[in-house]
Parts: structure tokens; sequence; C-alpha cells
């Protein structure tokens, strides 16, 4: 049979077949697709339910050059450049340091309280290079609108490292100052205080620059960390959990995000109005909040996104309105949606990736097609047919993850009852076969024959084949 006439037979046909289903699908009654399902993970996240901390009630002491002070006020008014302030026991009052290159710690074997009394900032960190180590900051003002925080930084170079920072509204606020480091410090806010929305974010950075936040823990806030106008902050090996956003970006560029955990929020990674951002290595599982985002990428543009596994979300990656990005190497687990496109995101680069039995691997809302798959590779997809007649590890048969029967079943959501019909198989092979029957949505012309990702089975609780 002519070639040019075998492709008008199959493209008829499967006009006939859609239309047919359509007719059908727009009948009341069917299953909803998205159902609930029983998906047998397991994750364990290394961080406890909720964090109960011994109270300290020794009256507090604070030691500087010799001289003791029942007072943290008095005592860091008394300290000269490069002293530091050593501290036993509970302080009950706001304070405020003013002099440069001072240092806060505990006594050894001790973490010493600083209590604000739940008015404004507990303690705020006005001169330069600063150091607050292993010293348990709480119980700020309650006030959002006036940005009361457990520690306010004021400071170019402050360094809050190993502490504790709980009860309160914001928690770290990095002020316009450059250079600070925030690492190993658990901060939790007000479980009591609901909707989230009335909280305070955990690390709020504000226009600053070369700051790095590094191995934190972060429940019971707003947002975990937040960026507003920052630039060039690297955020590493940071916990973030029970919370809207584990990171929201806005307004910041060139930043990097790295070795992070986001789990059982709304969403994971919020990027938002920024370019240039890199997230590398970073975990996002059960985000399935109102939202529902593993990693959602609004109005972004020449960005990197790799390595990142995304598991159990509502959405693994949500790209609206974003251009010019690199989404490759990342593996993609039992989403509803693995990735979802929309508002005119079709100038992406996505390669390398793995889409392992996600209820449905790719949804784009899109008028146009677009292909996924770097020159000579695309992406792997459970479930696809695969013809690797070569053994190069690439599929000599193009995959549609999201072609004419996925666009139908978002269109008409009645037809979902025939996702796994012979009918919609019949259109499935085709659209794979045959370019006549293109429509809009995502191909890949080169699919791989096996997962980059080897260890996607560590999520289960047993082992289970593909």
């Amino acid at each position: 049979m002519n070639v040019g006439v075998e492709r008008a037979f199959v493209g008829l046909a499967v006009a006939v077949l859609v239309g047919s289903l359509l007719a059908v699908g727009a009948a009341p009654g069917g299953a909803s697709p998205g159902a609930a399902t029983s998906r047998g993970l397991a994750f364990d996240p290394g961080v406890p339910d909720e964090y109960a901390f011994d109270p300290q009630t020794r009256d507090g002491v604070a030691t500087v050059d010799g001289r003791e002070f029942d007072s943290l006020q008095a005592a860091v008014e008394a300290a000269d450049p490069a002293d530091t302030v050593v501290l036993r026991g509970r302080f009950d009052e706001r304070v405020v340091v003013d002099t440069p290159n001072v240092t806060l710690r505990s006594a050894p074997g001790t973490m010493a309280v600083v209590d604000g009394g739940g008015e404004g900032d507990t303690l705020t960190l006005n001169g330069e290079s600063v150091t607050v180590r292993r010293v348990w900051v709480r119980n700020s003002g309650f006030d959002a609108s006036g940005n009361d925080a457990g520690v306010w930084v004021n400071g170019t170079g402050a360094r809050i490292v190993d502490s504790r920072v709980t009860e309160v509204t914001f928690g770290i606020w990095v002020d316009g100052v450059d250079g600070v480091l925030v690492r190993n410090n658990t901060v939790v806010g007000r479980e009591e205080v609901t909707p989230l929305s009335y909280r305070g974010n955990g690390i709020q950075l504000w226009k600053t620059e070369a700051s790095r936040v590094v191995g934190n823990r972060i429940t019971d806030v707003r947002d975990g960390v937040y960026y507003s106008w920052a630039h060039g902050v690297v955020a590493r090996n940071n916990t973030m959990w029970d919370l809207r956003y584990g990171v929201h970006y806005m307004y910041s560029d060139d930043c990097r995000l790295v070795d992070n955990l986001a789990f059982d929020n709304d969403v994971g990674y919020a990027l938002m109005v920024s370019k240039r951002l890199e997230l590398a290595g970073n975990v996002a599982v059960n985000n399935t909040g109102t939202s529902g985002h593993g990693i959602l990428v609004k109005d972004i543009d020449d960005t990197v996104i790799r390595n990142n596994s995304l598991v159990a979300n509502d959405r693994g990656i949500y790209v609206y309105n974003s251009l010019n990005n690199t989404i490759a190497g990342n593996l993609a687990l039992e989403n509803r949606v693995g990735v979802q496109l929309t508002a005119g995101s079709v100038d992406e680069r996505v390669h390398g990736n793995s889409f392992v039995h996600n209820d449905r691997a790719v949804l784009a809302v899109t008028s146009q097609q677009v292909a996924w798959n770097a020159s000579e590779r695309g992406n792997y997809w459970s479930g696809a047919r695969v013809a690797d007649l070569d053994r190069d590890g690439v599929s000599e048969v193009r995959h549609r993850p999201a072609g004419l029967v996925e666009h139908l079943v978002h269109e008409r959501p009645q037809a979902a009852v025939f996702a796994e019909s012979p009918a919609f198989d019949a259109i499935r092979l085709a659209g794979s076969a045959f370019p006549v029957v293109d429509s809009p949505g995502v191909v890949d012309h080169h699919p791989l024959a096996e997962p980059p990702h080897e260890d996607w089975r560590r999520y289960y609780v047993r082992d289970r084949r593909d």
C-alpha cells in the first residue's frame, strides 16, 4: 500500500475512534481520574514528628572578659570587638548587639535561652560579623505584619550556627546585609497559629547577596526559606516540612538550591519571577496541599532543574509561563502528574529524566507539539512501548506521553474510563507510529529503553518491578 494512503487511512480511523469515544465520554457517570491510590511508598525523612525541648529554668549568667552579668544586654554592652560572651541559664529579655565581631555562645554542654516575652524581636544583631553559636532564641512577638522575629540580622557577615529558634513568628530575618551564614539551626514556629498565611517565614532573605543557608531544619512556619530580591545565595542540605512552601523565590536571581529535602508541604520548592536559578539533587515528597507541586516553576527563565527526585506529589513539576529552562536527569515517581506545562511554557529542554509509575506522566496544556529530548537521547517512560533494535539504550519508536488521548481526557474527564481501553491503545499506537495523527502535546523522539535512575525502588516498602 502507498505510504500516503496508509497514513490517510490511519488518520481517518483515529478520527472515527475519537469521535465515537467523545460521544460516549460526554455521557454522565464513570470513574474520575486521579482517584486516590495506595502507593505503598516508604520514606524516612530523618526528623521527629514533633520537637519537644526541655525548658531552661536556671537564672541566666553571662560572662565576658572575666566579669559576670545577670543581664545579657548588659554583658554585650560591656563586650569589646572580638570578645566572646558565654551564656548559662535563661535570660528573659530582648537583646540588641551593636558591637561588631562579638560572639555569643552557650557554655559547653548547655544551651542557654534568650526569651523575648512575646514582644517584638528577641535578638537583634546590628554589629558586623556577630556570631551566635549554640543559643536557644525563643518567644518573639506575634505581629506578622510588623515582622516580629526570633533573630533580626542588620549586620553584614553575621553567623547564626548550631542554634535553636522556636515559638516565633519569623525565625531568622536577614535584612539587606550580605555574607550571612545560617547553619545547622532548628527553626520551629507556632503550630497553633492558623491558617499558615498568618505565620511568618522560617528564614527570610531580603536584599542579601552571597549568603549561605546550610543544614537547617524548619517547620511550623509559613514558608521555610523565603527569598525576596536576594542574589547569589546558596541553600544546601536543609529539611523543611509542614509548611506552605518549603522554599520560595521571588525576584531573586543567580541562586543555587542543592541537596535539600521538602516533604508534607503544599509546595516543595516554589520558584517565581526569577532567573538563572540552579536546583540540583533536591528531594520533594508528598507535597499535596492546595497547590500540590514538588517544584513550582512560575515566570522563571534560564534556569537549570537537574537530578532532583519528585515522589508522590500531586504534580512533580508544574511549569507556568516559563522559557528557556533545562529539566534534566530528574526522577518523577508516583506523582499524580509527573510534569505539567501551561501558559506557553514550550521552550524547555527536557531529557534524561525518569518518569516512573505516575498516574499521568505529562499534562501539556498547549496548542502546539513540543519535543522533549536532546539531539540523540530523550527520557525514560515506564509503560512505553520500546524497540531498542541496535541496543544503544534508545528506542527506535517515538513516545507520546501527552498526545491525543491525554488531551482528550483533560478536556473530557468522563473519557478517563476508556483510558486503558483497546480503542485508546490504538490511538496511542497510531500517535507513536504515524506523524499524520500528530496533535498538540509532548513527543519524545528518542525515549530511553531503561531508566537512568537505577535506585528508584528504594522509595517502596517492598521491591517492585517496573
